[in-house]
């Protein structure tokens, strides 16, 4: 089953920790946590004490998207914060091998992410060495835009890509996923789809999650 990582960015963050523990409760499987330092995206978010604080309020593997410019330099504090994935920009990452082996390092799960216009052919020497591949289908660093039609032919060649090497690497899909495209965007070949306004935004959290589970489950049976 396709699995959904809700995105506090499009959260109420005066009521936080019981957004968190409803999408919990609602099934989500991870719970995707932007952060932006207003350099690399032209927005500013959060930072390690946040994840920290929600790393203590919930179950949920923290899947932590770093849209900033100094990974490095950032890595150690959202390790100690109790990340479970991280995902850095190929684009801003100097010496990509060596920050992936410092994420794996400290046991948590290494993640790449490709922005819409980057090709996937980037990753060739660096797949096998990761997790997780994070494909933007959006513009990075504001929520609530429409999904980049474009991305579904660079899924799918990224899941031809993995297959054709035999590598297990996960692909997550983030921007715009809304449950009218979860079948399109699953049949592609994604595994994890990040949902902001398509959960945060109903008012039935469970009825938003489940809705998109069962778009996917219905390309799973096809």
């Amino acid at each position: 089953m396709v699995q959904i990582a809700p995105s506090i960015l499009a959260a109420d963050f005066a009521r936080l920790a019981d957004e968190v523990a409803r999408v919990e409760s609602a099934g989500a499987s991870l719970l995707h946590v932007d952060v932006m330092d207003g350099r690399f995206v032209p927005n500013l978010t959060i930072g390690p004490p946040v994840v920290k604080a929600l790393h203590a309020v919930t179950d949920l593997p923290l899947d932590v998207h770093l849209m900033v410019e100094d990974a490095d330099a950032l890595l150690p504090d959202f390790i100690d914060a109790g990340s479970a994935i991280l995902s850095v920009h190929v684009e801003a990452c100097r010496h990509l091998h060596r920050t992936i082996q410092t994420i794996k390092a400290a046991g948590v799960k290494a993640s790449v992410v490709l922005n819409p216009a980057s090709p996937v052919s980037l990753l060739h020497d660096i797949l096998p060495e990761i997790d997780m591949v994070l494909l933007m289908s959006v513009n990075p660093g504001f929520g609530g835009q429409s999904f980049i039609a474009s991305t579904l032919d660079k899924i799918r060649l990224l899941r031809e890509t993995i297959d054709a090497r035999g590598l297990d690497v996960r692909i997550e899909v983030d921007g715009g996923v809304k449950a009218s495209n979860v079948r399109q965007i699953r049949e592609a070949g994604a595994d994890i789809l990040v949902a902001g306004t398509a959960v945060f935004g109903c008012d039935d959290y469970a009825q938003a999650i489940h809705a998109l589970q069962n778009e996917g489950a219905r390309q799973d049976k096809a």
